[in-house]
């Protein structure tokens, strides 16, 4: 007599890819973090800020200003978030607080969400402040709406949000973390077309500044400084950025283990 096997039971339900409440209550825990640390809160929203009233007195010409300013609106953010958010991983891997957390019921897509909202809201307030700031006091003009350079902006401040937690994986200690800042973002602002046009690279320098992430947040940005419009260009740039931050984040999940070896 043959006996009938249910195709699938209730316990045998797939769980669903991420957890939005374990996400948000990681977002809520990294925020909570954040706000009792005013130094770190202080070099997220007070330096990109710092660092782009210095561009406009060194610079000291408006024309100048509204050439280059909408780039550094994009860098200062990335460079910033990149090394705040490699220290932030980097200490709680070290202290074993991420393993402690996937010891519980806490997927690594929940986790990295988590990180990246929490990092993502802090990026918000970041590019505001440095919008309000260069449009306003600092007196940089933009042919079109402010929206589209808050928008890439904020993906660029994410962008390096997610290398950052990329790059922690190899730092041993904090100290280390910030010393993979020149291999991480130094070549990219070198190649990124900051100095000297991509365009106007050598073939090797050019194919090398094609793979980079940064090229692309700067591309993005230089099309704003001179576009009224959104455009297509703008669009693949930041499809572009997407799929990079995207990928980071992947590579960051990949180095999470459960438990220590």
């Amino acid at each position: 007599m043959s006996v009938a096997i249910p195709a699938r039971t209730a316990s045998a339900e797939r769980a669903p890819l991420v957890s939005w409440m374990l996400t948000w209550a990681t977002a809520r825990r990294v925020l909570a973090q954040l706000r009792h640390d005013p130094r770190t809160i202080a070099m997220m929203l007070a330096v990109p800020t710092v660092l782009m009233i210095l561009l406009r007195y060194v610079l000291n010409n408006p024309l100048a200003l509204n050439r280059f300013a909408p780039v550094y609106i994009g860098v200062f953010p990335f460079v910033i978030m990149f090394i705040v958010t490699a220290i932030t991983t980097q200490r709680e891997r070290a202290r074993g607080t991420l393993e402690r957390l996937m010891a519980m019921p806490l997927g690594k897509l929940d986790l990295l969400a988590g990180y990246a909202i929490a990092f993502g809201l802090v990026a918000c307030v970041q590019v505001a402040v440095v919008l309000v700031i260069s449009l306003t006091w600092l007196g940089v003009a933009l042919p079109g709406s402010a929206v589209p350079m808050a928008v890439i902006a904020v993906l660029d401040a994410i962008l390096g949000m997610a290398l950052g937690l990329f790059a922690s994986a190899f730092a041993r200690s904090e100290f280390q973390a910030v010393q993979f800042m020149p291999a991480f973002v130094l070549p990219q602002a070198l190649l990124c077309g900051l100095i000297i046009a991509r365009d106007q690279m050598t073939p090797v320098l050019r194919w090398l500044s094609d793979v980079l992430p940064l090229s692309y947040a700067v591309d993005a940005m230089q099309r704003i400084s001179v576009s009224p419009s959104w455009t297509r260009a703008m669009t693949a740039d930041v499809a572009i950025i997407l799929a990079f931050t995207a990928a980071a984040l992947v590579g960051g999940a990949l180095t999470l283990r459960r438990r220590s070896r």
